[in-house]
């Protein structure tokens, strides 16, 4: 399948198993997931070679400051598994991650907001999630991603849209 045919999540799924999470362990991995881990600004993150090659990968005019939150995020993560990653942070009794950090999460306004408070909650699931949505829906947050975020934290199924009612973003 080419990268045409894939959805950005795929796409930063294969970045990521390639660059960050390669089946055999590398330094040049390691090292890129700690320059990423620790960068202080947008642009130690744009300096790296790797994400730029994301940004080319995914074919789109992302803004850099999303592309930026997406790969120090994906540096966090250390396994991919199918659970969403707010189906992680509502899992357990105790919760995860408590509703009331899980309810500022979700109001972030911005992505850097964003990814800081998911870089703060991965350890709260073993930094193991679906990393193609984790992708997506750093990518495209806005109201979507959040109702479904909600439906995940607490295990249920979101409402389906009434027939003829258009899906709004």
């Amino acid at each position: 399948m080419s990268d045409t045919a894939k959805t950005p999540g795929q796409i930063a799924l294969g970045w990521w198993k390639q660059y960050l999470r390669p089946d055999e362990d590398t330094g040049p991995a390691r090292a890129l997931r700690a320059r990423l881990r620790r960068a202080d600004h947008v642009t130690d993150v744009l300096a790296e070679g790797r994400v730029i090659e994301l940004q080319d990968r995914l074919d789109r005019r992302t803004d850099p400051l999303v592309l930026a939150a997406l790969a120090q995020v994906l540096a966090h993560v250390e396994r991919h598994e199918g659970r969403r990653i707010a189906q992680g942070f509502g899992a357990g009794d105790p919760k995860a991650l408590s509703p009331l950090r899980f309810q500022r999460l979700i109001r972030s306004g911005d992505r850097q907001e964003l990814a800081t408070g998911l870089r703060r909650a991965l350890p709260s699931i073993g930094r193991a999630c679906n990393v193609a949505a984790l992708a997506e829906d750093i990518l495209f947050w806005g109201a979507k991603p959040r109702i479904r975020w909600c439906f995940d934290y607490y295990g249920a199924a979101p409402p389906r849209p009434a027939a003829g009612e258009e899906e709004t973003g």
